[in-house]
């Protein structure tokens, strides 16, 4: 039986973003070292440059396979893909090297999680105008995984210590919500919601609760009729598929009763409906990850923070968060 910790990959995420920044801050920590084996994908020179950020002493080893680490405090184990100049990134910018780059990293460590050469992964923050600028058709993380892993059913959650939220529609504007809706998709986010609180958080009978698109959830049609002609049903039918759902609930009272303990998750609408009252509460330790993959992916809840790029005032507590949230799904997944 292997008794080590899960080997866990991390991709850099955009070499101009705060990535190699927070994984130098975050990698400092020792208990880190206790619950895994964290192996970074990305850019050695790049890292190299961010320790005069952070003021870290952290070496740095080149590795050429996940396993193939030191795995000890004091020592970043990177597979370096790319080789970047340091002096000609210009940081806090977005550009087609960088787009690239993050790019190469997020394939390189979903192969190895397909392949099983890690258990995990854990993914640092990209920039949707690096991406388009190198070509991609996709605007972040999520859809490049699904992709990735051939799955056509995936959900976001956004998840901490006091409250998750998943997303039935993700990067839409807001006009388009109600057209995008139907019941299938809802119903599809309820299961995979479900299913992924037992097998990779360890709750047998998972609460769900499931939030209306109008205000006070249509108010028995007077504000909308979306709650009783397309959510109901949704929740009806996995109410049928053994799910322990319920609602459709105003969505300006049922996150407080999430919050108060009264559920697992809260399946959303739309992307603000569910992130605003998560940042409210998480803004420092919320962590996404994406459900319904075969592979466990987790990831810091911010953007690459252009702004503070190089001034040494990044936050590594989202990745830390996120960090341990893939161990412990790695721990507690269902084998499939």
């Amino acid at each position: 039986m292997n008794t080590q910790p899960p080997l866990i990959g991390i991709t850099m995420g955009d070499p101009a973003g705060i990535g190699p920044e927070i994984i130098h801050s975050s990698l400092t920590k020792s208990s880190i070292y206790e619950i895994c084996r964290p192996v970074v994908f990305g850019d050695a020179k790049m890292l190299h440059a961010a320790k005069k950020f952070t003021g870290s002493t952290l070496d740095i080893s080149i590795i050429d396979k996940p396993d193939n680490g030191l795995f000890k405090c004091g020592n970043i184990d990177v597979i370096s893909l790319s080789e970047l100049d340091p002096v000609k990134i210009n940081l806090g910018r977005p550009s087609v090297e960088t787009g690239n780059a993050l790019i190469l990293y997020i394939n390189a460590a979903v192969e190895a999680a397909k392949k099983k050469k890690i258990s995990a992964i854990v993914t640092c923050p990209v920039n949707k105008t690096a991406m388009q600028m190198s070509g991609s058709k996709f605007h972040g993380h999520t859809e490049l995984l699904a992709e990735g892993t051939g799955v056509i059913d995936y959900a976001m959650m956004l998840a901490g210590n006091r409250l998750r939220v998943v997303l039935v529609t993700i990067h839409i504007p807001l006009k388009n919500v109600p057209l995008t809706l139907s019941s299938e998709k809802i119903f599809t986010t309820i299961r995979i919601t479900g299913r992924s609180l037992q097998e990779r958080f360890g709750i047998k009978n998972p609460r769900i609760a499931v939030a209306g698109l109008n205000p006070h959830a249509g108010e028995g049609g007077l504000f909308g009729d979306e709650e009783k002609n397309i959510i109901l049903p949704a929740i009806e039918a996995a109410l049928k598929e053994g799910f322990n759902a319920a609602g459709p609930f105003p969505p300006d009272t049922i996150f407080y009763n999430a919050v108060q303990g009264e559920y697992d998750a809260v399946v959303c609408m739309y992307h603000d409906q569910g992130l605003i009252p998560f940042k409210l509460i998480h803004f420092k330790d919320g962590v996404n990850t994406t459900l319904g993959l075969p592979i466990i992916r987790t990831s810091v809840d911010h953007g690459t923070a252009y702004d503070i790029v190089g001034t040494g005032r990044a936050d590594p507590g989202s990745l830390v968060a996120a960090i341990q949230m893939a161990v412990q799904q790695a721990v507690l997944r269902t084998p499939s």
